[in-house]
């Protein structure tokens, strides 16, 4: 196994790494290699040889992993797994991964895989766990400075800060051909949810989205007066927003969201500004490692990759 760490991800404890490992190495020769930048990524993978990869890190660093094979034509065909030890661990909160790294290191010495849907978007990029426009990609950047201190505590401070300063976005929302927003009613948040939960589960997107159905979730919330937000803010910690009379919530496959300049926030990664951007789900483009308890890929050639 090639095992990715990323020094700069949550809490990525040398202790927990090498508990990990030693559950690894009792199962296949493992390869554990620091990555210090996209282009060593690439040397790492360059020098994968057919090996699964096991990531160590959060939503980032799986993130990163997963769209550098899916541009190199690979990720079809290389089983990954996860070491959730970022400062988030949401996709693996919705997944049911333990968040103890030997635990999760025994999922995937188990050898049990699953499809993954994938969302990706017009510009080369993927998401694997949840994208968010407007309010959630300026909760993101506010969180992010904090995160060092603060760890998953940031996230919701992140929020508040961007509830308190945000005012909307005029944006036209297309999900499979269908508008469900317009540029008339402002909106607070566009989000799309492959997995339940953001912001280091202390919200709840899509307490329902399943990341193997061949759909994404959509929110779109308008809740942009003062009281509307902190409204929105208290439900959407429980995953009761999708009830309110200013959210609306559906699945489709296509999603495209224009008009004024928004950024977005992938998997905790923030890029912008843009005016235009359009998502779609690509049903099964890779396969993780998961708890057994959950519908497995039948191929044994595919666990026999990762034992041998």
């Amino acid at each position: 196994m090639l095992v990715i760490a990323n020094k700069d991800a949550g809490s990525t404890e040398p202790d927990a790494i090498e508990r990990a490992l030693e559950v690894l190495r009792a199962a296949a020769p493992t390869e554990l290699v620091y990555c210090e930048s996209l282009d060593h990524l690439q040397e790492c993978l360059d020098a994968r040889a057919g090996r699964p990869v096991v990531v160590i890190g959060g939503d980032g660093s799986l993130h990163t992993t997963v769209s550098a094979l899916y541009a190199r034509g690979e990720l079809a065909d290389c089983p990954v797994g996860l070491i959730p030890l970022g400062t988030g661990n949401d996709l693996a909160r919705g997944l049911d991964l333990p968040l103890d790294a030997a635990e999760a290191a025994e999922i995937i010495r188990a050898g049990s895989l699953r499809p993954m849907d994938l969302i990706a978007d017009d510009n080369g990029g993927v998401v694997v766990n949840a994208v968010h426009v407007g309010a959630g990609a300026e909760a993101a950047q506010a969180a992010h400075p904090l995160k060092p201190r603060l760890g998953p505590l940031a996230f919701p401070l992140g929020a508040v800060v961007a509830g308190l300063r945000t005012k909307g976005w005029r944006l036209t929302v297309v999900v499979d051909g269908r508008t469900v927003a317009r540029p008339r009613r402002k909106t607070l948040m566009v989000g799309l949810a492959n997995a339940p939960s953001i912001a280091g589960g202390t919200a709840q997107l899509s307490p329902d989205a399943v990341p193997h159905d061949g759909q994404v979730d959509v929110v779109v919330s308008h809740s942009v007066g003062r009281l509307a937000r902190l409204g929105y803010a208290l439900h959407l910690t429980r995953g009761r927003h999708t009830g309110r009379d200013d959210v609306v919530s559906l699945r489709g496959r296509e999603v495209v969201v224009s008009g004024e300049e928004f950024f977005i926030n992938a998997d905790g990664e923030v890029t912008g500004p843009r005016r235009h951007c359009s998502w779609r789900v690509v049903p099964g483009a890779w396969r993780m490692y998961l708890p057994s308890g959950q519908p497995a890929d039948a191929d044994p050639a595919a666990t026999a990759g990762a034992t041998g």
